[in-house]
Protein backbone atom coordinates (compact mmCIF):
# COMPACT_ATOMS: atom_id res chain seq x y z
CA UNK A 1 0.00 0.00 0.00
CA UNK A 2 1.68 3.40 -0.94
CA UNK A 3 1.14 6.12 1.67
CA UNK A 4 0.01 9.75 1.00
CA UNK A 5 1.22 12.85 1.50
CA UNK A 6 0.04 14.64 3.99
CA UNK A 7 -0.22 18.42 4.44
CA UNK A 8 -1.95 20.02 6.87
CA UNK A 9 -5.20 21.59 5.48
CA UNK A 10 -6.09 25.37 5.95
CA UNK A 11 -8.64 26.43 7.84
CA UNK A 12 -12.04 26.20 5.50
CA UNK A 13 -13.84 29.61 4.59
CA UNK A 14 -17.53 29.58 5.19
CA UNK A 15 -19.82 27.83 2.47
CA UNK A 16 -17.05 25.74 1.22
CA UNK A 17 -17.61 23.95 3.76
CA UNK A 18 -20.35 22.20 2.79
CA UNK A 19 -19.81 22.96 -1.11
CA UNK A 20 -20.66 20.26 -3.65
CA UNK A 21 -20.62 20.41 -7.32
CA UNK A 22 -23.82 18.67 -7.69
CA UNK A 23 -27.22 18.92 -10.44
CA UNK A 24 -25.48 19.69 -13.51
CA UNK A 25 -22.08 21.39 -12.17
CA UNK A 26 -19.86 18.68 -12.76
CA UNK A 27 -19.02 15.51 -14.76
CA UNK A 28 -21.36 13.23 -14.74
CA UNK A 29 -23.93 15.38 -13.32
CA UNK A 30 -23.18 15.05 -9.50
CA UNK A 31 -20.57 13.78 -7.35
CA UNK A 32 -21.34 10.02 -7.37
CA UNK A 33 -20.88 10.16 -11.43
CA UNK A 34 -24.72 8.61 -12.02
CA UNK A 35 -25.07 10.38 -15.41
CA UNK A 36 -28.39 10.78 -14.45
CA UNK A 37 -30.05 14.49 -15.01
CA UNK A 38 -32.72 15.84 -13.12
CA UNK A 39 -35.80 17.18 -16.16
CA UNK A 40 -36.71 15.85 -19.03
CA UNK A 41 -34.77 16.20 -22.53
CA UNK A 42 -36.01 16.93 -25.66
CA UNK A 43 -37.92 13.15 -26.63
CA UNK A 44 -38.31 14.80 -30.58
CA UNK A 45 -35.49 16.49 -32.05
CA UNK A 46 -36.83 19.86 -33.21
CA UNK A 47 -33.18 21.01 -34.15
CA UNK A 48 -30.32 22.89 -33.47
CA UNK A 49 -31.19 26.11 -30.95
CA UNK A 50 -27.50 27.39 -31.19
CA UNK A 51 -23.64 26.14 -31.88
CA UNK A 52 -20.71 27.93 -30.97
CA UNK A 53 -17.54 27.50 -32.58
CA UNK A 54 -13.88 27.08 -30.47
CA UNK A 55 -10.39 26.87 -32.57
CA UNK A 56 -10.12 23.01 -32.17
CA UNK A 57 -11.76 20.28 -31.25
CA UNK A 58 -13.49 19.88 -28.11
CA UNK A 59 -13.13 16.40 -26.05
CA UNK A 60 -14.19 17.99 -22.61
CA UNK A 61 -17.62 17.79 -21.67
CA UNK A 62 -20.16 20.67 -21.00
CA UNK A 63 -21.17 21.70 -17.01
CA UNK A 64 -24.06 23.84 -16.38
CA UNK A 65 -24.23 26.19 -13.90
CA UNK A 66 -26.62 29.29 -13.09
CA UNK A 67 -27.29 29.59 -16.58
CA UNK A 68 -24.51 29.42 -18.11
CA UNK A 69 -22.23 25.96 -19.89
CA UNK A 70 -18.54 25.83 -19.19
CA UNK A 71 -16.25 23.56 -21.26
CA UNK A 72 -12.90 23.24 -22.26
CA UNK A 73 -11.33 23.01 -25.63
CA UNK A 74 -8.10 21.50 -27.30
CA UNK A 75 -7.59 25.36 -28.42
CA UNK A 76 -5.99 25.75 -24.95
CA UNK A 77 -8.95 27.50 -23.76
CA UNK A 78 -11.76 27.42 -21.33
CA UNK A 79 -15.23 28.58 -21.59
CA UNK A 80 -18.27 30.37 -20.35
CA UNK A 81 -21.37 30.53 -22.63
CA UNK A 82 -24.72 32.04 -22.13
CA UNK A 83 -26.81 28.60 -22.32
CA UNK A 84 -29.90 30.71 -23.72
CA UNK A 85 -28.29 32.24 -26.34
CA UNK A 86 -24.94 30.82 -26.87
CA UNK A 87 -23.26 33.95 -26.51
CA UNK A 88 -19.69 34.06 -24.79
CA UNK A 89 -19.11 35.70 -21.52
CA UNK A 90 -15.54 34.84 -21.11
CA UNK A 91 -12.72 32.91 -22.39
CA UNK A 92 -9.76 31.59 -20.36
CA UNK A 93 -6.60 30.85 -21.75
CA UNK A 94 -4.05 28.15 -20.54
CA UNK A 95 -0.80 26.89 -22.27
CA UNK A 96 -2.13 23.68 -23.27
CA UNK A 97 -5.45 21.71 -24.64
CA UNK A 98 -8.16 21.09 -22.19
CA UNK A 99 -9.82 18.05 -22.64
CA UNK A 100 -10.72 18.01 -19.06
CA UNK A 101 -14.53 18.70 -18.09
CA UNK A 102 -15.06 21.91 -15.83
CA UNK A 103 -16.59 21.53 -12.11
CA UNK A 104 -18.09 24.58 -10.95
CA UNK A 105 -18.80 24.92 -7.00
CA UNK A 106 -19.65 28.15 -4.93
CA UNK A 107 -18.88 30.36 -7.93
CA UNK A 108 -15.41 29.00 -9.02
CA UNK A 109 -14.59 26.95 -12.07
CA UNK A 110 -12.44 24.21 -11.50
CA UNK A 111 -10.39 22.14 -14.68
CA UNK A 112 -7.29 20.86 -15.05
CA UNK A 113 -4.91 21.28 -18.33
CA UNK A 114 -2.53 19.43 -20.76
CA UNK A 115 0.00 22.25 -19.48
CA UNK A 116 0.49 20.11 -16.24
CA UNK A 117 -1.30 22.91 -14.31
CA UNK A 118 -4.90 22.53 -12.57
CA UNK A 119 -6.93 26.20 -12.13
CA UNK A 120 -9.67 27.45 -10.35
CA UNK A 121 -11.31 30.59 -12.08
CA UNK A 122 -14.28 32.72 -11.00
CA UNK A 123 -17.52 31.66 -12.61
CA UNK A 124 -18.79 34.83 -13.55
CA UNK A 125 -15.70 36.78 -14.35
CA UNK A 126 -13.04 33.91 -16.05
CA UNK A 127 -10.79 35.66 -13.35
CA UNK A 128 -7.90 33.24 -12.41
CA UNK A 129 -8.31 32.62 -8.58
CA UNK A 130 -5.43 29.91 -7.76
CA UNK A 131 -3.17 27.67 -9.94
CA UNK A 132 -1.76 24.82 -9.12
CA UNK A 133 1.47 23.08 -10.66
CA UNK A 134 1.37 18.78 -10.87
CA UNK A 135 4.51 16.74 -11.73
CA UNK A 136 3.30 17.06 -15.44
CA UNK A 137 0.59 16.11 -17.79
CA UNK A 138 1.43 12.50 -19.95
CA UNK A 139 -0.37 10.42 -21.73
CA UNK A 140 -0.31 6.35 -21.22
CA UNK A 141 2.74 5.05 -23.05
CA UNK A 142 3.90 1.60 -23.44
CA UNK A 143 6.66 -0.18 -26.27
CA UNK A 144 4.97 -1.34 -28.92
CA UNK A 145 1.25 -0.86 -27.61
CA UNK A 146 -1.73 -2.12 -29.41
CA UNK A 147 0.90 -4.33 -31.40
CA UNK A 148 2.38 -0.98 -33.21
CA UNK A 149 5.60 -0.88 -34.47
CA UNK A 150 8.51 -0.71 -34.14
CA UNK A 151 7.42 -3.37 -31.20
CA UNK A 152 10.81 -2.13 -28.99
CA UNK A 153 9.54 1.77 -29.21
CA UNK A 154 7.74 3.26 -26.36
CA UNK A 155 4.68 4.94 -28.09
CA UNK A 156 2.38 7.55 -26.63
CA UNK A 157 -1.59 5.72 -26.56
CA UNK A 158 -3.53 7.91 -29.44
CA UNK A 159 -6.55 7.27 -27.93
CA UNK A 160 -5.67 8.05 -24.10
CA UNK A 161 -7.70 11.79 -25.05
CA UNK A 162 -9.32 12.80 -21.69
CA UNK A 163 -7.64 14.62 -18.43
CA UNK A 164 -9.43 13.72 -15.46
CA UNK A 165 -12.21 15.94 -14.34
CA UNK A 166 -12.31 17.37 -10.75
CA UNK A 167 -14.62 16.37 -8.29
CA UNK A 168 -15.79 18.81 -5.64
CA UNK A 169 -16.38 17.60 -1.93
CA UNK A 170 -15.59 18.43 1.98
CA UNK A 171 -14.23 21.69 0.73
CA UNK A 172 -11.50 20.60 -1.67
CA UNK A 173 -11.16 19.45 -5.13
CA UNK A 174 -10.07 16.00 -6.62
CA UNK A 175 -8.10 14.86 -9.58
CA UNK A 176 -5.96 12.75 -11.00
CA UNK A 177 -3.28 13.60 -12.94
CA UNK A 178 -0.72 11.93 -15.66
CA UNK A 179 1.94 11.99 -13.24
CA UNK A 180 0.26 9.41 -12.07
CA UNK A 181 -1.07 11.32 -8.81
CA UNK A 182 -5.11 11.49 -7.11
CA UNK A 183 -4.64 15.19 -5.94
CA UNK A 184 -7.00 16.90 -2.98
CA UNK A 185 -6.39 20.31 -2.93
CA UNK A 186 -8.49 23.13 -0.58
CA UNK A 187 -11.13 24.19 -2.87
CA UNK A 188 -10.61 27.97 -1.85
CA UNK A 189 -6.98 28.71 -1.88
CA UNK A 190 -5.08 25.37 -3.93
CA UNK A 191 -3.05 24.57 -1.06
CA UNK A 192 -2.21 20.85 -1.30
CA UNK A 193 -3.95 18.84 1.45
CA UNK A 194 -2.37 15.14 -0.15
CA UNK A 195 -1.62 13.26 -2.76
CA UNK A 196 -1.93 9.43 -3.56
CA UNK A 197 0.31 7.46 -5.73
CA UNK A 198 -0.66 5.19 -7.82
CA UNK A 199 1.80 2.86 -10.65
CA UNK A 200 0.54 5.01 -13.73
CA UNK A 201 -1.11 7.80 -14.96
CA UNK A 202 -4.31 9.18 -13.62
CA UNK A 203 -7.16 10.16 -16.22
CA UNK A 204 -10.25 8.43 -14.98
CA UNK A 205 -12.26 11.06 -12.65
CA UNK A 206 -12.94 10.01 -9.38
CA UNK A 207 -16.44 9.88 -7.84
CA UNK A 208 -17.16 10.55 -4.43
CA UNK A 209 -19.84 8.60 -2.05
CA UNK A 210 -20.13 9.10 1.55
CA UNK A 211 -16.59 10.36 2.78
CA UNK A 212 -14.71 8.07 0.02
CA UNK A 213 -13.40 8.68 -3.29
CA UNK A 214 -13.56 6.24 -6.28
CA UNK A 215 -10.89 6.44 -9.10
CA UNK A 216 -8.99 3.41 -11.38
CA UNK A 217 -5.35 4.03 -12.93
CA UNK A 218 -3.76 2.91 -15.54
CA UNK A 219 -1.54 0.40 -13.98
CA UNK A 220 -4.95 -1.92 -13.91
CA UNK A 221 -6.14 -1.11 -10.39
CA UNK A 222 -9.59 0.71 -9.07
CA UNK A 223 -9.13 2.53 -5.70
CA UNK A 224 -10.69 3.19 -2.97
CA UNK A 225 -9.24 6.39 -0.90
CA UNK A 226 -10.87 8.22 2.35
CA UNK A 227 -11.36 11.77 1.00
CA UNK A 228 -10.41 13.48 4.03
CA UNK A 229 -6.75 11.68 4.77
CA UNK A 230 -5.73 10.16 1.35
CA UNK A 231 -5.46 6.58 2.94
CA UNK A 232 -6.23 3.76 0.87
CA UNK A 233 -9.06 1.87 1.61
CA UNK A 234 -8.88 -0.95 -1.12
CA UNK A 235 -7.73 -1.86 -4.58
CA UNK A 236 -9.00 -3.81 -7.06
CA UNK A 237 -7.53 -5.71 -9.97
CA UNK A 238 -8.61 -5.66 -13.20
CA UNK A 239 -7.01 -7.41 -16.30
CA UNK A 240 -3.58 -7.39 -17.37
CA UNK A 241 -2.35 -7.19 -21.14
CA UNK A 242 1.79 -7.36 -20.89
CA UNK A 243 2.35 -8.05 -24.55
CA UNK A 244 0.89 -5.45 -26.32
CA UNK A 245 -1.39 -3.17 -23.50
CA UNK A 246 -4.46 -2.93 -25.33
CA UNK A 247 -6.32 -4.57 -23.18
CA UNK A 248 -5.61 -2.46 -20.08
CA UNK A 249 -6.13 0.65 -17.62
CA UNK A 250 -9.63 2.35 -16.82
CA UNK A 251 -10.18 5.02 -19.00
CA UNK A 252 -13.74 4.87 -17.76
CA UNK A 253 -14.61 6.61 -14.68
CA UNK A 254 -16.67 5.27 -11.69
CA UNK A 255 -20.56 5.54 -11.07
CA UNK A 256 -21.44 5.16 -7.12
CA UNK A 257 -24.93 3.71 -6.50
CA UNK A 258 -26.38 1.95 -2.99
CA UNK A 259 -22.84 0.81 -1.92
CA UNK A 260 -22.14 -0.28 -5.32
CA UNK A 261 -18.97 0.91 -7.49
CA UNK A 262 -20.01 0.61 -11.39
CA UNK A 263 -16.95 1.46 -14.25
CA UNK A 264 -15.97 0.27 -17.31
CA UNK A 265 -12.33 -1.19 -18.48
CA UNK A 266 -10.10 -1.68 -20.89
CA UNK A 267 -9.56 -5.06 -20.01
CA UNK A 268 -13.61 -5.23 -22.15
CA UNK A 269 -15.56 -5.87 -18.44
CA UNK A 270 -17.71 -3.46 -16.77
CA UNK A 271 -17.28 -4.49 -13.46
CA UNK A 272 -19.82 -3.74 -10.30
CA UNK A 273 -17.93 -3.88 -7.57
CA UNK A 274 -18.45 -3.63 -3.81
CA UNK A 275 -17.86 -0.36 -2.27
CA UNK A 276 -17.39 -0.93 1.59
CA UNK A 277 -14.81 -4.14 0.40
CA UNK A 278 -13.55 -3.54 -3.24
CA UNK A 279 -14.90 -7.21 -3.90
CA UNK A 280 -16.03 -8.27 -7.13
CA UNK A 281 -20.18 -8.67 -7.40
CA UNK A 282 -20.58 -9.43 -11.20
CA UNK A 283 -18.54 -8.16 -14.42
CA UNK A 284 -19.98 -8.04 -18.31
CA UNK A 285 -17.85 -9.12 -20.59
CA UNK A 286 -17.94 -7.84 -24.16
CA UNK A 287 -15.90 -9.95 -26.04
CA UNK A 288 -12.59 -7.80 -26.09
CA UNK A 289 -14.26 -4.50 -26.65
CA UNK A 290 -12.74 -1.43 -24.59
CA UNK A 291 -15.51 0.06 -22.30
CA UNK A 292 -14.37 3.77 -22.27
CA UNK A 293 -17.72 5.03 -21.45
CA UNK A 294 -18.12 5.75 -18.04
CA UNK A 295 -21.85 3.85 -17.09
CA UNK A 296 -25.38 5.80 -16.03
CA UNK A 297 -27.26 4.54 -13.33
CA UNK A 298 -30.96 4.28 -13.32
CA UNK A 299 -33.46 2.36 -12.24
CA UNK A 300 -31.98 -0.51 -11.24
CA UNK A 301 -30.26 -0.97 -14.97
CA UNK A 302 -26.47 0.14 -16.06
CA UNK A 303 -26.22 2.03 -19.33
CA UNK A 304 -22.54 1.93 -20.94
CA UNK A 305 -21.52 1.70 -24.96
CA UNK A 306 -18.74 -0.01 -26.26
CA UNK A 307 -15.62 1.01 -28.58
CA UNK A 308 -14.26 -1.58 -31.35
CA UNK A 309 -17.73 -3.85 -31.00
CA UNK A 310 -19.85 -0.50 -31.66
CA UNK A 311 -23.16 -1.79 -28.89
CA UNK A 312 -25.37 0.25 -26.83
CA UNK A 313 -25.99 -1.73 -23.38
CA UNK A 314 -28.29 -2.09 -21.14
CA UNK A 315 -27.46 -4.52 -18.06
CA UNK A 316 -29.01 -5.32 -14.74
CA UNK A 317 -27.48 -3.53 -12.32
CA UNK A 318 -27.95 -6.01 -9.68
CA UNK A 319 -26.93 -9.20 -11.02
CA UNK A 320 -25.14 -8.01 -14.42
CA UNK A 321 -27.27 -9.95 -16.78
CA UNK A 322 -27.84 -8.23 -20.09
CA UNK A 323 -31.49 -6.58 -20.87
CA UNK A 324 -30.56 -5.45 -23.96
CA UNK A 325 -28.40 -4.25 -26.70
CA UNK A 326 -28.30 -2.26 -30.25
CA UNK A 327 -25.94 -1.01 -33.00
CA UNK A 328 -24.34 2.71 -32.39
CA UNK A 329 -22.46 1.76 -35.82
CA UNK A 330 -19.16 3.30 -34.96
CA UNK A 331 -17.08 3.06 -32.15
CA UNK A 332 -18.42 4.91 -28.70
CA UNK A 333 -16.12 7.30 -25.96
CA UNK A 334 -18.77 9.55 -25.03
CA UNK A 335 -20.75 8.47 -22.08
CA UNK A 336 -24.44 8.00 -21.87
CA UNK A 337 -26.86 10.85 -20.32
CA UNK A 338 -30.31 10.03 -19.42
CA UNK A 339 -33.02 12.47 -18.35
CA UNK A 340 -36.82 11.08 -18.12
CA UNK A 341 -36.93 7.84 -20.18
CA UNK A 342 -34.30 8.83 -22.94
CA UNK A 343 -30.75 8.33 -22.75
CA UNK A 344 -28.08 10.36 -25.22
CA UNK A 345 -25.11 9.17 -26.85
CA UNK A 346 -22.47 10.71 -28.73
CA UNK A 347 -20.93 8.38 -31.34
CA UNK A 348 -17.81 8.78 -32.99
CA UNK A 349 -19.07 8.82 -36.37
CA UNK A 350 -21.25 12.66 -35.84
CA UNK A 351 -23.90 11.01 -34.88
CA UNK A 352 -25.64 12.37 -31.23
CA UNK A 353 -28.29 9.50 -30.49
CA UNK A 354 -31.21 9.90 -28.31
CA UNK A 355 -32.77 5.84 -27.43
CA UNK A 356 -35.74 4.86 -25.26
CA UNK A 357 -34.67 3.94 -21.76
CA UNK A 358 -36.88 0.77 -21.72
CA UNK A 359 -36.43 -0.81 -25.34
CA UNK A 360 -33.23 0.92 -26.54
CA UNK A 361 -35.22 2.56 -29.64
CA UNK A 362 -33.36 4.63 -31.48
CA UNK A 363 -35.89 7.92 -31.10
CA UNK A 364 -33.51 10.46 -33.41
CA UNK A 365 -30.44 10.73 -34.23
CA UNK A 366 -28.12 14.46 -34.65
CA UNK A 367 -25.08 14.48 -37.95
CA UNK A 368 -22.98 16.79 -37.64
CA UNK A 369 -22.64 18.70 -41.00
CA UNK A 370 -18.77 17.47 -41.23
CA UNK A 371 -20.46 13.56 -40.25
CA UNK A 372 -22.94 14.68 -43.31
CA UNK A 373 -20.06 15.71 -45.67
CA UNK A 374 -17.70 12.81 -45.31
CA UNK A 375 -15.59 14.59 -47.25
CA UNK A 376 -12.06 12.44 -46.77
CA UNK A 377 -14.90 8.61 -47.36
CA UNK A 378 -14.07 7.76 -43.75
CA UNK A 379 -17.21 6.42 -43.43
CA UNK A 380 -18.64 3.53 -45.55
CA UNK A 381 -22.12 4.32 -46.82
CA UNK A 382 -24.13 2.62 -43.80
CA UNK A 383 -21.84 5.16 -41.66
CA UNK A 384 -19.48 2.52 -40.34
CA UNK A 385 -15.73 3.69 -40.18
CA UNK A 386 -14.06 2.88 -43.30
CA UNK A 387 -11.02 0.81 -41.21
CA UNK A 388 -8.67 0.12 -44.06
CA UNK A 389 -8.69 3.27 -45.32
CA UNK A 390 -8.24 5.37 -41.93
CA UNK A 391 -5.85 2.92 -40.50
CA UNK A 392 -3.04 1.77 -43.19
CA UNK A 393 -0.63 -0.09 -41.12
CA UNK A 394 0.33 -1.43 -37.81
CA UNK A 395 3.28 2.13 -37.49
CA UNK A 396 2.99 4.09 -34.45
CA UNK A 397 2.55 7.33 -36.47
CA UNK A 398 -0.48 5.82 -38.91
CA UNK A 399 -2.46 5.07 -35.69
CA UNK A 400 -2.70 8.78 -34.67
CA UNK A 401 -2.71 10.23 -38.25
CA UNK A 402 -5.58 7.77 -38.67
CA UNK A 403 -7.05 8.84 -35.58
CA UNK A 404 -7.20 12.36 -36.49
CA UNK A 405 -8.68 11.27 -39.78
CA UNK A 406 -11.48 9.90 -38.29
CA UNK A 407 -12.04 13.21 -36.06
CA UNK A 408 -13.00 15.07 -39.55
CA UNK A 409 -16.51 13.64 -39.27
CA UNK A 410 -17.26 15.78 -36.13
CA UNK A 411 -16.71 13.10 -33.48
CA UNK A 412 -18.18 13.00 -30.73
CA UNK A 413 -16.28 12.34 -27.53
CA UNK A 414 -17.49 14.53 -25.21
CA UNK A 415 -20.81 13.67 -23.10
CA UNK A 416 -23.76 15.26 -23.32
CA UNK A 417 -25.61 17.53 -20.62
CA UNK A 418 -28.88 17.91 -20.36
CA UNK A 419 -29.82 21.10 -18.58
CA UNK A 420 -33.47 23.13 -19.21
CA UNK A 421 -34.98 20.77 -22.09
CA UNK A 422 -32.04 20.93 -23.81
CA UNK A 423 -28.54 18.71 -25.35
CA UNK A 424 -25.50 20.16 -24.73
CA UNK A 425 -22.49 18.49 -25.97
CA UNK A 426 -18.79 19.63 -27.82
CA UNK A 427 -17.37 18.10 -30.80
CA UNK A 428 -14.10 17.56 -32.90
CA UNK A 429 -15.51 19.98 -35.63
CA UNK A 430 -14.60 22.55 -32.91
CA UNK A 431 -18.09 23.34 -32.18
CA UNK A 432 -20.40 23.46 -28.80
CA UNK A 433 -23.87 21.92 -29.80
CA UNK A 434 -27.06 23.10 -27.63
CA UNK A 435 -30.17 20.96 -29.17
CA UNK A 436 -33.43 21.10 -28.53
Amino acid sequence: MREPMRIPAMVLIGGLLAALCHGQSMFRGDPAHTGVYAGAGPRKLHGVKWKFATGDRIVSSPVWYEGIVYFGSDDNNVYAVDAATGRQNWKFQTHGPVPSTPAVAAGIVYFASYDGKFYAVDAQTGKLKWKFATGGERRFEAKGIHGLLPKNQTIADPWDLYLSSPVVAQGAVYFGSGDGNLYALDAASGELRWKFGTGDVVHASPAFDSGTLYFGSWDTYLYAVDASSGKEKWRFKSGDDPLVHNQIGFQSSPAVVDGVVYTGCRDANVYAIDAATGKEKWKFYNNGSWVITSPAIVKGKVVFATSDSSLFHIADAATGKSLLKQSTKAYVFSSPAVAGEVVYLGVLNGSLEARDLNTGELLWEYQTEASRQNRNWVLTADRKFNGPMIFTSGWREAAASGLDLQSTVGSFFSSPLIANGAVYIGSTDGYLYALE
